[in-house]
């Protein structure tokens, strides 16, 4: 695995971008929710609760199989709660993540082990949980790095 991931997005319009994965992935197009933007695609927080729900289902998985289980169709739902900072500023102030088995739990004969190790797989939630830091840089035209 890489030990960098590049995501590429450009504006299109108003609160509308595109956004690059690179290696020949599909692209998709992100948007804020109306009235700021024109629902033309799912927003950065839908996007966080999908990256958050996906890596915990493949974390469930991939624990999964370490004992030759299959746990069958997994459909998973992300809520994210949305609240107010003391600078009244929106944040995303929880997520709950609910995944559903395929597979009759008492198929999974390794099932609480599984459920005790999975979410310390999954490099996303265990990020976000930890709150990653960041930098942001903003860069002119001309290449010059104003902050």
């Amino acid at each position: 695995m890489s030990d960098t991931v590049t995501v590429n997005i450009t504006r299109e319009s108003r609160y509308k971008f595109s956004v690059d994965f690179g290696a020949g992935l599909p692209g998709l197009t992100a948007d804020e929710p109306s009235p700021l933007g024109e629902d033309a695609g799912p927003s950065p927080t839908q996007l966080l609760a999908a990256a958050v729900a996906n890596c915990l289902s493949a974390s469930f998985i991939f624990a999964c199989n370490k004992y030759k289980e299959d746990p069958g169709a997994l459909t998973a739902t992300a809520v994210c709660q949305i609240g107010r900072n003391e600078k009244n500023r929106l944040r995303v102030t929880g997520i709950d993540v609910r995944i559903s088995l395929g597979a009759a739990p008492q198929t999974l004969s390794h099932l609480d082990r599984v459920m005790a190790q999975f979410e310390e797989f999954c490099t996303v939630s265990q990020s976000v949980r930890a709150g990653i830091p960041f930098t942001a840089q903003i860069v002119a035209p001309d290449g010059t790095v104003l902050k």
